[in-house]
C-alpha cells in the first residue's frame, strides 16, 4: 500500500494525490506542494489514506510532494498573492479589451512564490496572445502562462447558482467533464426548451446525466409506455412511468389509473424481457387503500400536528395601502367584467 495526501488546489477543481513523506496530514491543514507549474498552496481535503499501487501506476503522473506544513508566513503569502490576483484581473481585462474583442478574461492565479501568474480566458476560437504577453510581463513583472479555457471550464471557475438553486455541480463536485447529449433529457422525459435543459454555460446541463442510467435501466425493464397490460379487471394500457419508485401506472378503459409497483408484477415470459401482466393479489394490493405509495401516503399524514394548531384568522391579514388599492381596482375592473359578460353573452345561469 501507498501512502498519499488528499490536497485541494484553489484553481483545480479535482482533488490530487501527493506524497506526503513523512508528514502527519490532517484534514483542512494548510500545506505547502509541488507541482508541474511551481510551489502551490494548498489545503488537505482528508487525513492521510493509503492506496494500492495499481491505483497509483494509473495516474496520469507520478506523485509530487508535500513540501511542508504551511506556516504562518505561507498563510500570509498566499494570501498576498490572493489580493494580487484579484488587483490584477481588472487590469487584464482592460488589456484584452484593447487586445481582441473575443477574448474573454475570466481569471488570474499568482502562484505562491510570486514569480509566476497564470491568466485565464474563455475564447471560441484559438487566439495568438503572444503581443499579449510581453504587455501583461512588462505591466507586472513576473512570467507569463496564458491559459484557454472553455464556457464549461469558466462556468466551474467562477461557480454560481443552477436552476435547482445549488451551487454549480461542476464547482461543487468537480472532477472531469462528461458527454451529455440530448437523448439524456429525452429520455427523461424533460422538455426540450434550451433555457431548461441549459446551465450557466449555456452548455447542456451536468446533471441530465446522473440519473440517465437509472431511466435507461428502468425502461429497458418495465412494459413500453401505451403497451397493452393483463389485470384481473381486463385489458390495460400503460399510461405513465414513475422511474424514481420504479412503478407503473395502468389504466383499465373506463377506470382511474392505477399505480403497481414493477416488482409486483408477473414474471415476464419466456423468450421476453418485459413484463405483460399483473397477478390478482398485487392487482388488489394497487386498487385497496394499502396502495398508497410512498409520497401519495405521506400527503395525508398528520403526524406534524400538534394539539394547540390553529387556523390563520382573515381578519389579521395585514394588507398595505398599496395592496387594498390595488385590489378595490382589481375588483372594479372583476365586477365590470362580469355584468360585460351578463349582458353579452350567449350564456345563462340555469
Amino acid at each position: 500500500m501507498v501512502r498519499v495526501a488528499p490536497i485541494n488546489l484553489t484553481f483545480n477543481p479535482r482533488t490530487l494525490w501527493f506524497d506526503p513523506g513523512d508528514l502527519d496530514i490532517e484534514k483542512d491543514m494548510p500545506v505547502v506542494v509541488r507541482t508541474a507549474r511551481g510551489t502551490e498552496f494548498g489545503i488537505a481535503a482528508s487525513e492521510v489514506i493509503e492506496v494500492s499501487e495499481e491505483q497509483v501506476r494509473a495516474l496520469k503522473s507520478a506523485l509530487r510532494p508535500v513540501e511542508r506544513i504551511a506556516t504562518e508566513e505561507d498563510i500570509e503569502q498566499a494570501a498576498e498573492m490572493e489580493r494580487a490576483s484579484a488587483e490584477a484581473l481588472p487590469v487584464f481585462k482592460e488589456m484584452a479589451r484593447e487586445y481582441h474583442e473575443d477574448m474573454h478574461p475570466v481569471s488570474v492565479e499568482f502562484l505562491l512564490d510570486g514569480d509566476k501568474a497564470v491568466f485565464y480566458f474563455e475564447a471560441e476560437e484559438r487566439i495568438d496572445f503572444r503581443e499579449l504577453v510581453r504587455k501583461l510581463a512588462a505591466r507586472f513583472h513576473v512570467r507569463i502562462d496564458m491559459r484557454q479555457i472553455g464556457v464549461r471550464d469558466e462556468a466551474r471557475m467562477v461557480g454560481g447558482i443552477g436552476h435547482c438553486g445549488q451551487e454549480l455541480c461542476c464547482k461543487r463536485l468537480g472532477g472531469e467533464f462528461c458527454p451529455v447529449s440530448i437523448r439524456m433529457a429525452k429520455e427523461q422525459g424533460l422538455s426540450l426548451n434550451p433555457q431548461k435543459i441549459s446551465g450557466l454555460c449555456g452548455r447542456l446541463m451536468c446533471c441530465l446525466r446522473y440519473e440517465f442510467d437509472a431511466y435507461k435501466d428502468f425502461k429497458s425493464r418495465a412494459p413500453k409506455l401505451n403497451a397493452t397490460v393483463q389485470t384481473p379487471a381486463g385489458p390495460a394500457k400503460v399510461v405513465d412511468h414513475d422511474v424514481p419508485r420504479e412503478i407503473v401506472s395502468l389504466k383499465v378503459e373506463g377506470e382511474k389509473p392505477v399505480k403497481v409497483p414493477l416488482s409486483e408484477f408477473d414474471p415476464a415470459p419466456e423468450g421476453a424481457t418485459r413484463p405483460n401482466a399483473v397477478g390478482e393479489e398485487a392487482w388488489e394490493e394497487a386498487t385497496s387503500d394499502r396502495g398508497l405509495i410512498g409520497g401519495e401516503a405521506l400527503i395525508f399524514s398528520t403526524s406534524q400536528f400538534t394539539g394547540a394548531d390553529k387556523l390563520a384568522e382573515g381578519a389579521k391579514v395585514r394588507h398595505t395601502g398599496g395592496s387594498r388599492k390595488g385590489s378595490g381596482e382589481a375588483g372594479r375592473s372583476r365586477r365590470g367584467g362580469s355584468e360585460g359578460r351578463g349582458r353579452g353573452g350567449s350564456r345563462s345561469a340555469g
